[in-house]
Order: C-alpha cells, then structure tokens, then sequence
C-alpha cells in the first residue's frame, strides 16, 4: 500500500508540474491582459505537434525539443498581434467566444496539416528505463525527467518574476496596470512578450508530454478545465500560486482517485465502495476548489506573487 501510495504521489507531482507549465502562462495572460483565453490548450497541442514534427525530421528528440522553442516563439507572437490584440478592449464574454472559435479553427487546421491519426514521438534513451525508489518500486526515469525540468522551470520563474526588471512589470501589471501604463510601460510590447512567454511555456508542457501520450487533436482540451481550476485556485495573477495549485490539484486528482474507493471500503461494502469511488473521484478537485474558495475568495495566493 505504501508503494501505491508512493507511485501514485510521484505521478501526482508529474501532473503537477505540466498543470503548473500550463497555467503559469494562463495566470499572466489573465491576470495582467485581462484576456480569458480558452485557446490557450491549444498551444499545448501545437508543442506537441511541433516536437513530433522536428524530431521526425531530424531523427533525433533533442533537435526536435530545441527546433520546437522558435517555432513556439513564431506561433505565439502570430496569434497574439493577428487574435488576441484585437481582444483587449472587448467583454470577457467577446473573449470567451473569439477563443473558443479560435480552438475549433486550431483543430481543424492541425487535422488538416498533420491529418487525423495520432502521432508518437520516440522516448529519449537516455530517459529509458526505470530507476528504483524504495523496496521493489521503481520509477520511469523520464517521468523523474519531467518533474526535474518543471521544478527548473519554476525557479527559472521565480527569480525573472521576483528578481528582474521585467518581473517586476509582470507583479505590477498583474496589480495595476492602468498604473503600469501611465507610467510610461509599453503596455503593446509588455503584452506581447506576456502572451508570447506563456505559449512557450505551454508548448515546451506539450513537448514534454509527447513521449509518453499520443499526440492527438483535441489534447489542449483535456487539460484546460483543470488549468482554469489551478488559475482559481493559486489565485489570478500569480505564478507562485499556479506553482501550488498545480501540484495541490494534480496530487488529490491522482491520488484521491485511486485511493478514494480504496477508503471508502473501510465504511461501505466493496461493491458500494466501488460505485461511489467511480461516482466521487472526478469531483474531488472540484470540492477542493469550493473548500479554498470558501475560505479563500481570492485563490490561495490573491493577485500577489
């Protein structure tokens, strides 16, 4: 039992760290621009696709993730002057529906370029294989990889946000950012480079992901429920709290979803148990956002951090 507990903890921590890539993005987009952007899933397809497409033509994983970082700068300055800079003055409800169109065009487009069968893109060797944890467990090291790599990119985070110039432009557009204009700030190119730095993210999060998920239309949709339930839950605006609710939601999607029907045996009889343990699971992250928004209105971390 403690094994299961541990394994499922890990991937929990490695859901945690692909939610965080994702909604570390999403949280400035919304938090400073004031855009509700539910294409923002599909930057996360399109990484993938990038990375499937580069390592495929060059045959190697490593060209393909390093080709796949120009591309995701291209791609997320194009949308962002051809779409979403028509988008800052308008409603959030103009916002919802300019984006959401925006997601059925991305899918078409993607079906029409890269056709409709799933594609895979080849585990890096030296990521192959397994490592042992504790007792008999043992643990896929690329998963290890991916955590590693989103805990670089969260410090990476930390310091440009807490630590530079243009960090402390993204605190203050994220608290004032009528103030942020009037002092002078370039708010079109402030904008751009937020918008262009939160695709990045979501594209090198589907660039991650692709060796081990098929690469598959429609995969920015699957995550951006819970990307929107991290935002609100860290608190809109602010990396660290994406940090926290990305893990604190990936752990209890995880792990309670596992072990919930175990527990439940301990009070119901297994077939019961079984029932509502299927019924219970996928609601588990919603009533931990209800429980921290009862208690917290503004997300765990407010409009700081």
């Amino acid at each position: 039992m403690t094994n299961l507990f541990v394994l499922q903890l890990l991937n929990g921590v490695q859901l945690g760290v692909l939610l965080f890539l994702i909604a570390a993005g999403l949280t400035l987009v919304f938090g400073i621009m004031d855009v509700v952007n539910l294409a923002h899933g599909v930057l996360y397809m399109v990484g993938a696709y990038l990375i499937a497409t580069f390592a495929a033509l060059t045959g190697s994983f490593w060209w393909g993730l390093l080709l796949m970082f120009p591309a995701a700068i291209v791609v997320g300055l194009v949308l962002e002057v051809l779409v979403i800079r028509r988008l800052y003055a308008r409603s959030h409800l103009d916002q919802v529906l300019a984006t959401f169109g925006l997601v059925m065009i991305a899918n078409e487009a993607v079906k029409i370029i890269w056709g409709v069968s799933p594609l895979s893109v080849p585990l890096p060797e030296i990521f192959s294989g397994s490592i042992p944890l504790m007792g008999p467990l043992q643990y896929p090291v690329y998963r290890i990889a991916i955590i590693a790599a989103g805990l670089g990119v969260a410090l990476g985070l930390y310091v440009v946000v807490n630590h530079t110039r243009i960090g402390m432009l993204l605190r203050a557009g994220a608290t004032n950012r009528t103030m942020v204009s009037a002092l002078g700030i370039d708010i079109g190119k402030l904008f751009a480079i937020v918008f262009t730095l939160g695709g990045v993210l979501a594209c090198f999060a589907g660039a991650l992901v692709a060796p081990i998920l098929s690469v598959d239309t429609g995969m920015g949709e699957s995550v951006l429920i819970l990307t929107f339930v991290v935002v609100v839950i860290g608190g809109i605006g602010s990396v660290k709290g994406a940090f926290f609710g990305a893990i604190l939601v990936a752990v209890v999607d995880t792990v309670g979803g596992v072990f919930g029907p175990i527990w439940l045996r301990s009070v119901l009889d297994p077939s019961a148990a079984g029932q509502v343990g299927r019924m219970l699971a996928p609601m588990l992250v919603y009533i931990l956002m209800a429980a921290i928004l009862f208690a917290k209105p503004a997300g765990l971390f407010g409009g700081r951090g």
